[in-house]
């Protein structure tokens, strides 16, 4: 069992760190596939190539196919861009599953999809901060979840890491290293224990679903900052499209509800149940995020799906 740390030359964001990390000890070189160069550290492989991040799709069934090693796990190193320009450091989950047959998706991915979350996500975000602030990034730079968006295509546990939001952050030497030395000590490759393991019979076996809030989901967050939490996928209100056709009636009851958002949370439940064999999938809802007729179909539709609704200190 492998994972792939998969980096791409035409993003500064990305390179940056792919460097870095190379720079650190115990890295040969590996085959090349298909145009993409690798280098082999451990159970840890790195590509690297020459495409835009979520355009190359199933680079994980296709290292299989070249290799015959099995694919544990992914993590794609990439730029963030904000519309703030606020330097940020951030994690999320991949996926599109509120798109529905035919939409075309802006940034890869296939609608109704979502890859499985890296249960490594939570606990990478303390490490993530941890790091930030040895390097003197806190509080310049924002440490931080982003909800489920984008592709490209996978079949294992996937997550994005990246450098936000301006082409002087992405190059930024200081934030390549941070990123570097996250992946160096999360996959445990200077000889301690990788970070963010799932266990369901260690610890906790709660995994929060967030549903709900804007794209760097704050209530959520909150939770795995003080909880320590194990994470799932993240639905914003962009990703729970709900169409009203009474003009919110309080009574409305979720089968009245038209939009891809009873898709979106099933989608994303699956994936996230997959994610984390034997752990207890929670729904946390941003509650002031939602209308009172939005909570009540939600809050209906997870009933009829046995989906608990988690209230922080239940994580």
């Amino acid at each position: 069992m492998v994972t792939l740390v998969v980096a791409t030359t035409t993003d500064p964001a990305s390179l940056g760190p792919a460097k870095a990390l190379l720079a650190m000890p115990g890295w040969q070189p590996g085959p090349t596939f298909q145009g993409v160069s690798s280098f082999l550290n451990g159970e840890v492989r790195l590509l690297q190539h020459d495409q835009g991040i979520v355009e190359e799709d199933d680079l994980d069934r296709r290292w299989e196919e070249v290799t015959g090693q099995v694919v544990d796990e992914i993590m794609f190193l990439s730029k963030h861009i904000a519309v703030s320009n606020r330097p940020a450091l951030t994690l999320h989950p991949i996926g599109i599953p509120h798109l529905k047959d035919g939409d075309v998706p802006p940034q890869g991915g296939k609608p109704g999809w979502a890859a499985l979350p890296s249960p490594r996500m939570g606990p990478w975000l303390l490490l993530l901060k941890k790091i930030a602030q040895s390097h003197n990034l806190v509080p310049e730079f924002e440490i931080t979840l982003e909800a489920t968006h984008h592709g490209p295509v996978t079949s294992k546990p996937t997550l994005f890491v990246e450098i936000g939001s301006t082409e002087e952050q992405w190059k930024r030497q200081d934030a390549a290293n941070v990123i570097a030395q996250l992946v160096w000590e999360g996959l445990g490759l200077g000889g301690a224990d990788a970070v963010g393991n799932w266990n369901s019979k260690s610890g906790s076996n709660k995994v929060l679903l967030g549903l709900g809030g804007g794209h760097y989901v704050p209530r959520h967050m909150d939770i795995v900052w003080k909880k320590g939490a194990w994470v799932g996928h993240l639905l914003s209100g962009y990703a729970l499209p709900m169409e009203d056709p009474s003009q919110a009636k309080v009574d409305t009851n979720s089968k009245d509800i038209g939009g891809t958002w009873k898709v979106a949370i099933k989608v994303s439940y699956e994936a996230t149940k997959a994610a984390f064999p034997g752990g207890e999938i929670l729904a946390h809802l941003d509650q002031k995020s939602f209308k009172g007729w939005q909570k009540n179909a939600i809050t209906e539709y997870l009933h009829e799906m046995d989906i608990r609704i988690g209230k922080p200190g239940d994580f």
